[in-house]
């Protein structure tokens, strides 16, 4: 009885022993599955994300492009840059007529400067002079100003239209709708 020997414990190095060849054992192999089953779903859901994207178009929430303006009598001689910054539009009355000017420089889109000292319109971009009935008269601006649609509603308000645009280079300053008649 001399030849006994101690019995065989479970240890890393029997495992290895045990496992020569680098076969995953059964906790390895549902680790790694979780693992790489998340990273699928994880990408899956990425692109879905980019599809669901694409089918909702971008909406562009801009300012109203008809407004009131109030009423004649609001108006002196010259120009009201009451609705620059919140319309773009500037509404100049002379001794006859009164008529809605756009704010946008017709070189380069910048917005010019009313100077009431010089009586002009300045584009602080290029240099671009405009007379307040909008014709270019100095710098890089290829045409006038471009005027909107403009009325007097029922109730004897001004209404101002921004859908309508009236270029003086194609002779529609002319038309009765670009002015009204003081």
């Amino acid at each position: 009885m001399a030849d006994i020997k101690p019995p065989v414990t479970n240890t890393s190095n029997t495992k290895a022993a045990a496992n020569p060849a680098g076969d995953m054992d059964r906790r390895s192999f549902i680790k790694w599955s979780v693992v790489g089953w998340s990273a699928f779903v994880a990408v899956v859901a990425g692109y879905g994300s980019m599809v669901a994207r694409y089918l909702f178009p971008n909406v562009l929430f801009e300012p109203v492009q008809t407004f009131r303006a109030g009423v004649p009598e609001d108006y002196e001689i010259g120009v009201s840059e009451q609705f620059k910054e919140k319309y773009g539009v500037w509404i100049v009355r002379d001794s006859e007529k009164i008529f809605a000017l756009s704010t946008v420089c017709t070189h380069l889109g910048c917005t010019p400067n009313y100077l009431p000292v010089d009586q002009k319109f300045k584009c602080p971009c290029h240099g671009s002079g405009f007379y307040t009935t909008g014709i270019n008269f100095e710098g890089p601006a290829p045409r006038p100003l471009e005027r909107f649609k403009i009325y007097l509603s029922d109730q004897g308000e001004i209404i101002v239209d921004k859908t309508k645009k009236f270029q003086q280079e194609k002779g529609e300053w002319s038309d009765p709708e670009s002015l009204i008649v003081v």
